[in-house]
C-alpha cells in the first residue's frame, strides 16, 4: 500500500511556497516526516488529507490518484490534526459512536462492535464512560486515533501528534503507532527527532517546502560516519571553513559539532546521531537556497 507523491507544489495568495516540487515514496508502516515549524509539514499533510489542493503534482495511494478521487479515497484515509476539538461533556463513548454512524455504520450492532474495537486498541476501554474534559492529554491523542481509525483506514495521516505529551504518554503513543504500522501506511509528521529515532524505519526532512533527505532512517546518520568531530568554540575561523552542524553549552563551554572530511585541529572524532543528520540535512538545504 505505497504512497507515491510527485513533484507536489503549492504557493500561498502572500507569496509564501510551502511546497516545492515535492516527491515522496512512503511504503507500509510507520514513516516519519521531520522538519522545523513552517518546513511544510502541515500543508502537505492537508493536501494528502483531500482538505486542500497542491498547485501542480500528484498524489497516488495504493494505484487510486487523488486527484478526481478524494471522495474515494476519503474512505481508505484517517486523519488526526495536529488540533482537534472535542466536546468535553459527552462520554468518549458518546462521542465515538456519533462519529462511527457520521462514517456510514447505520447498524446498532455495527457502531458497538466498531467502538468496542476502537477502545480496546486504543486502551480506552476503561474510561469510554467517562466524560472528554476528564481526559489527560495522551488519553486525549489516543482518543483522536480512535477517530482517525473508524472504518478500518490503510492510510493515516498524523500532524505533530505528541506534542505536548510528557515522557510516559509519549512512549505509549509512539508503541500504538507502531501497533498500528503493521497493517498500514502511517505517516508521522514531526518537529521532534526523538519521535523518529527508534520509531520510523524510514523517514523524509523537509525544510522550505523541499525534501532535504529521503530514504533509510539509519543510512542518514551513517553518511556521517567518520565525518562529525566535535571541539570548543575558539574562533569563527571553524565556521567560516567547516560546515557547523550544531552548537552545544557543556559545562559552561560553547562546543561545535562539525561535519568535515578531516580532522580540524584541536577537535574530536564523535559518534553521530538522527539530530546530528537533522540539522546536517537542514543545513544543505538552507545553503543551496542561498547559493540559488
Amino acid at each position: 500500500m505505497p504512497l507515491i507523491i510527485r513533484n507536489l507544489s503549492k504557493q500561498y495568495p502572500n507569496g509564501v511556497r510551502a511546497l516545492d516540487d515535492v516527491s515522496l515514496d512512503i511504503p507500509k508502516g510507520l514513516y516519519g516526516l521531520l522538519g522545523p515549524n513552517g518546513a511544510g509539514k502541515s500543508t502537505l499533510m492537508r493536501i494528502l488529507a483531500t482538505l486542500q489542493t497542491a498547485d501542480s503534482g500528484s498524489v497516488q495511494f495504493n494505484g487510486l490518484e487523488l486527484s478526481g478521487n478524494e471522495q474515494e479515497l476519503k474512505k481508505k484515509l484517517g486523519y488526526l490534526p495536529q488540533e482537534f476539538g472535542l466536546y468535553p461533556h459527552l462520554s468518549a463513548e458518546d462521542f465515538l459512536l456519533h462519529f462511527i454512524r457520521l462514517s456510514g455504520f447505520t447498524s446498532k450492532k455495527q457502531a458497538l462492535e466498531m467502538a468496542d474495537k476502537l477502545f480496546e486498541l486504543t486502551n480506552l476501554t476503561e474510561v469510554r464512560q467517562s466524560k472528554l474534559k476528564t481526559f489527560s492529554g495522551g488519553m486525549k491523542q489516543r482518543f483522536g486515533i480512535a477517530l482517525a481509525l473508524i472504518g478500518d483506514p490503510k492510510l493515516i495521516i498524523l500532524d505533530e501528534p505528541v506534542s505536548g505529551l510528557d515522557p510516559a504518554e509519549r512512549t505509549s503513543f509512539l508503541n500504538l503507532l507502531n501497533q498500528i504500522g503493521r497493517q498500514s501506511t502511517v505517516l508521522l509528521s514531526t518537529h521532534i527527532v526523538d519521535d523518529v529515532a527508534g520509531n520510523c524505519p524510514q523517514m523524509a526532512i523537509i525544510h522550505h517546502g523541499q525534501i532535504a533527505y529521503e530514504g533509510e532512517t539509519q543510512k542518514a546518520i551513517e553518511q556521517l560516519k567518520g565525518k562529525l568531530w566535535t571541539g570548543p568554540e575558539e574562533s569563527q575561523a571553524i565556521e567560516i571553513s567547516h560546515t557547523v552542524i550544531s552548537k552545544k553549552l557543556s559545562e559552561g563551554q560553547s562546543h561545535l559539532r562539525v561535519q568535515s572530511h578531516e580532522r580540524p585541529e584541536g577537535f574530536d572524532p564523535v559518534e553521530p546521531t538522527l539530530e546530528d543528520a537533522y540539522f546536517f540535512w537542514l543545513s544543505e538545504v538552507a545553503t543551496n537556497k542561498t547559493e540559488g
